[in-house]
């Protein structure tokens, strides 16, 4: 008969899946990813300050994303160039130039500014208030999706800005002294602001937000699982 191995795996190997730096009493330099003792204050390899998770990411989050959503309608209601010819002049919003690249039968053109210039901003806006909503509510739905979705949002932000290169290229280009001239107007600012601050509302949110809850729920089921010696 074969001796059978009495040995029991080790209580990391059994709670492997829900062991996370923090439990083991470390946390992450977001800097270098060193694992830094949860007593220490500041990484010893980049010598940057170490936070368990990032000091009021959802507060940083939110007021950007306010202060993102007030930017927003004067960055659709004033033009943001301007062109003089011979003609005349015109004026221009994103909307507006969206909608004169389809007339003139420059669909893929209208379609990319679209998408880049007015869907993206929105998108992002929506996106970051529902993951700091789920974050605040402490939920636990949908984890993998608010994951992915947060690094999709994070991604496509740098798109936005092609209607600031769009018309910083026109205006360049397009100077031919008194016959026709293109320049930025208030709208651009307003517009650059959008992006400038949607981006900022999605460096400022913490990821790992999303995942706390989750944790301690299964870290709460294995406990209560675990037999209890009589």
């Amino acid at each position: 008969m074969r001796p059978t191995s009495s040995t029991s795996p080790s209580p990391i190997s059994q709670n492997n899946a829900t062991t996370s730096a923090a439990k083991m009493g470390l946390k992450t330099c977001l800097t270098c990813a060193t694992l830094v003792s949860m007593n220490d204050t500041h990484c010893p390899l980049c010598h940057r300050q170490v936070h368990l998770r990032t000091p009021q990411s959802l507060s940083k989050t939110w007021a950007y994303l306010i202060t993102a959503i007030i930017v927003f309608i004067p960055a659709n209601v004033f033009p943001i160039m301007a062109a003089t010819a011979i003609t005349g002049s015109q004026s221009d919003t994103i909307l507006s130039g969206i909608w004169h690249l389809w007339q003139s039968e420059s669909y893929l053109i209208a379609l990319i500014v679209f998408i880049a210039s007015f869907v993206t901003p929105v998108f992002k806006i929506l996106s970051m208030a529902y993951l700091c909503y789920t974050c605040q509510i402490r939920s636990s739905r949908h984890i993998l999706f608010r994951t992915k979705l947060y690094h999709f949002s994070e991604i496509i932000g740098r798109w936005s800005m092609i209607d600031v290169f769009v018309v910083a290229l026109l205006g360049a280009l397009i100077q031919m002294g008194l016959f026709a001239k293109i320049e930025p107007n208030v709208g651009i600012v307003f517009f650059t602001a959008l992006v400038v601050l949607t981006m900022l509302a999605v460096s400022q949110f913490d990821p790992r937000l999303i995942w706390d809850l989750q944790q301690d729920q299964i870290a709460t089921k294995n406990s209560n699982q675990r037999p209890h010696n009589t």
